[in-house]
């Protein structure tokens, strides 16, 4: 009975483990700047629901602007989603689906200072292909998220020291 308990107290935070949300830190190291190539930073990466977007940048000298696929395109913020201009930008990633965000100064999006996302839901956590307007959904394994590392490639597996764990106390409880 004392081991039914474990095993399933086990499974509870094999779950918990799953929600981590991941903050990403847009551009790593460059941040929220002119001269950076957001397709190629969006390339091999999953954004989830839950997920945070950081938008690192010289208060007043940048914008970030949420906006629709056409503004995103067109380069305007005439009727932005949201806007912000600290220096410090965070964006939850409340829902699945496109997500699209320029700077509005005088051609920063013009020149490249964009940002287009896809939010994966229901275990597919899609990625936006370098030079594509419109990302292609990948599968995402539920059960085994990534957290990345701001400013870093590095990956952690949170899951994989909780599996490790379930088995070492079966073995050690059926021993």
């Amino acid at each position: 009975m004392a081991c039914a308990r474990v095993l399933c107290a086990l499974l509870v935070l094999c779950f918990a483990v799953g929600s981590f949300a991941v903050d990403h830190t847009v551009g790593d190291t460059a941040g929220w700047s002119t001269g950076v190539d957001y397709s190629t930073w969006t390339s091999g990466k999953t954004f989830a629901v839950g997920d945070n977007l950081v938008f690192q940048y010289g208060g007043g000298a940048h914008t970030v602007e949420e906006v629709s696929s056409s503004a995103y395109s067109s380069c305007s913020a005439v009727n932005s989603l949201s806007s912000d201009s600290s220096g410090a930008t965070s964006i939850a990633l409340k829902t699945p689906g496109p997500h699209y965000f320029i700077c509005s100064v005088g051609g920063h999006c013009a020149g490249g200072m964009k940002l287009a996302v896809t939010v994966g839901g229901n275990g597919t956590t899609p990625t936006t292909p370098s030079g594509g307007n419109t990302p292609t959904p990948i599968p995402r394994t539920p059960g085994t998220p990534t957290t990345t590392i701001p400013s870093s490639s590095t990956t952690i597996y949170p899951s994989m020291a909780v599996v490790v764990t379930v088995f070492t106390v079966l073995r050690l409880s059926l021993s």
